[in-house]
């Protein structure tokens, strides 16, 4: 059975994200791996092409900053609990979500993916996530899709 020496679990504060973490929790355990933890804060860009309104961006980046250090907090507590090494990754981009935890992966040299099949965004979220789909398609690294 092959082995996992980096995991890469994403999350966005979703029941699916978490039960993501605690599954790549498990994993990372189980192969002695290095965990890092990533969400993604998309910095959308206005119909011109143009960033929004700075004030607008930074109270965005504040709001995604505080709510992910407590999704943070709780994943690391349970790494720690199971004598994990875990880091922790917020990325601001402007890049699709799937796109920066794909590209992400590959210039870490990632192992594993884990994420949920849905995430926050509600809607577009049939029958697996948009967000997995994507990772799925264009991760250049095996990817687990926990439901």
């Amino acid at each position: 059975m092959r082995g996992f020496s980096r995991i890469l679990v994403a999350v966005d504060g979703s029941e699916s994200s978490m039960d993501a973490a605690d599954y790549a929790i498990d994993m990372a355990k189980m192969y002695n791996a290095q965990l890092t933890t990533l969400t993604v804060s998309h910095i959308s860009m206005s119909s011109y092409g143009l960033a929004g309104l700075p004030d607008s961006i930074k109270q965005t980046k504040e709001k995604h900053a505080l709510e992910s250090k407590q999704w943070f907090d709780k994943i690391n507590q349970r790494a720690k609990q199971n004598d994990v090494q875990l880091k922790t990754e917020l990325i601001d981009s402007q890049m699709s979500v799937d796109g920066t935890i794909a590209e992400y992966a590959e210039s870490h040299d990632i192992d594993l993916i884990i994420l949920g099949t849905r995430g926050r965004s509600g809607f577009k979220k049939l029958l697996l996530g948009s967000v997995a789909s994507g990772v799925v398609n264009y991760a250049t690294c095996p990817v687990m899709v926990v439901k």
